[in-house]
């Protein structure tokens, strides 16, 4: 597309139309292999301040609805799996220590992890295998996706709380500070209800 202005309508459409994130290079290809990276640019400048802007995380491109109006477009609803606690403790292991395998989940969980919760993040899509751990045995390694990224708002996994933010916001736990031990900020007695935890899994 030799005019500028075409080709970021035809990025901005393509956007729209996705039903997911896109890569630059997904978007390229798309539009026969045209450079885009300007366009992006150019459109997350225009978007911004708008009701929908053009946000980049973990690499890919999507419009959301601003931060401020959400509210306005919150339906309200039951999900219809809602994370168990083994399931959100076990995707907070892996976004802070990914690559990691099963068997390190567990270590730092103090308790088995069942299989099913690990199917339940990737049913998800916010989690991943990665690949095989070169020990003996090779386990599987898990990791988290770009969708994950985006649900959560995150640019990448710089992105992600410190224990000391976690702690401010009000997130931990008072009595078990359950998230400092998931983010190896410190040690603490898990409580005896952490090992019925995994058999409703």
């Amino acid at each position: 597309m030799s005019d500028p202005d075409d080709l970021i309508r035809a990025v901005e459409a393509t956007l729209f139309a996705s039903e997911r994130a896109l890569s630059p290079e997904e978007i390229s290809r798309h539009l026969g292999g045209a450079m885009v990276r300007n366009a992006l640019a150019e459109l997350q400048r225009h978007y911004t301040g708008r009701g929908v802007e053009l946000v980049e995380r973990g690499g890919r491109w999507h419009f959301q609805t601003a931060g401020d109006l959400a509210h306005l477009l919150r339906r309200e609803k039951e999900e219809v799996r809602r994370l168990s606690r083994a399931a959100t403790e076990a995707l907070a292991i892996i976004a802070y220590h990914e690559p990691v395998s099963r068997a390190e989940i567990e270590a730092i969980r103090g308790v088995q992890t069942a299989k099913g919760t690990l199917d339940v993040l990737m049913e998800a899509g916010w989690v991943r295998v990665a690949g095989r751990r070169e020990v003996p045995g090779r386990p599987t390694i898990y990791a988290t996706t770009p969708d994950f990224l985006a649900h959560f708002g995150l640019s990448s996994r710089r992105d992600l709380p410190g224990i000391d933010e976690l702690r401010a916001a009000g997130l931990l736990d008072p009595v078990e500070d359950a998230y400092a031990l998931l983010t190896g900020g410190e040690d603490g007695d898990r409580g005896p209800e952490s090992e019925k935890e995994d058999e409703s899994s």
